[in-house]
């Protein structure tokens, strides 16, 4: 029997962790949303596409919370996506009671489930999905570090021309504008990324990390990423269904690690059966510590607006 995991929200970045998911083969998919016929046709386009990409998956969309049942993932993506000229922080009050609601739904019907958020702004919705849920910290986990290091990544292996496979990079913190890129730890093929390029330039590709959803925002102009979103969900299901154990960078509850309590910011964690099996705890230098400390004093301001 196939794991179940449930999409909520059959928008972009929904639809599009949808078919990534289905595509894969290893799981049954329901994709939920409030408006009538789109998560219907959205999985019915999907499903169509199994005898081209071999997948026997099932996948159903539904705007009935009881069908998404004994789920063993739940993904939410549903809420307000950003505009121009609005930053995630901007979202908060606006996401907050769809995030809530949801959350309630989904745990009373899959009380078991691993929950993955990607509603913006996301460090304060896996805090408030946290606390809405009950659940223990290691089934609550935002993505967020995954995404940032990825568009990271690229920008170093397009800068270098270089494979992508080549390139690891760490961000911590905060999903937003006080994230923390850590240049000391980015390597190409094992070689120390400040061996291979100026400073000026490594400050630049940092910044636009940094900006690099709201870059996308300013393109687009009516929406915002749902390509790279997506991908960063499935790598984080993956791990946690096929147990797979890897360490990465997502946005969980900390107390006391990294020494910092009741907030919810980018680590790097061990991510397999269960959820979060470790919080992995990196020497940091004195600036990079103190970095992330402001990051998570800015998400717990952001959080305090929600009074949790």
């Amino acid at each position: 029997m196939r794991p179940r995991v449930t999409v909520i929200g059959a928008g972009n970045v929904g639809a599009s962790c949808a078919q990534r998911l289905f595509d894969k083969g290893y799981a049954d998919i329901v994709l939920l949303d409030i408006v009538e016929g789109l998560p219907q046709g959205k999985a019915l386009d999907i499903l169509q596409c199994g005898p081209v990409v071999g997948s026997d998956s099932s996948i159903v969309g539904t705007n009935r919370y009881e069908d998404t049942a004994a789920s063993d993932v739940v993904v939410i993506t549903s809420g307000l996506a950003r505009k121009p000229g609005m930053s995630r922080d901007d979202l908060v009050l606006q996401n907050m009671a769809i995030v809530k609601g949801v959350t309630e739904q989904v745990v009373k019907h899959s009380p078991g489930c691993i929950l993955v958020l990607v509603t913006n702004p996301l460090d304060a919705m896996t805090h408030l999905a946290l606390k809405a849920s009950g659940f223990e910290r290691s089934r609550v986990i935002g993505q967020s570090g995954i995404l940032d290091t990825a568009r990271l990544c690229s920008f170093i292996a397009a800068e270098l021309r270089v494979s992508v496979k080549d390139v690891t990079a760490l961000v911590l913190g905060g999903h937003g504008d006080t994230m923390v890129p850590l240049p000391r730890l980015c390597f190409v093929g094992g070689v120390p990324l400040t061996e291979l390029m100026p400073a000026q330039a490594i400050d630049r590709i940092m910044m636009r990390t940094i900006k690099g959803g709201g870059e996308i925002v300013d393109l687009l102009k009516t929406g915002s990423a749902f390509y790279a979103p997506s991908a960063a969900v499935v790598q984080m299901v993956d791990a946690i269904l096929l147990n797979e154990r890897r360490v990465l960078s997502c946005a969980v509850y900390l107390n006391g690690e990294y020494g910092i309590k009741d907030a919810v910011v980018g680590v790097p964690v061990k991510l397999g059966r269960g959820g979060v099996q470790e919080v992995v705890q990196v020497k940091l230098a004195p600036a990079e510590e103190a970095a992330l400390k402001k990051s998570a004093a800015a998400v717990r301001e952001i959080t305090s607006i929600m009074k949790l």
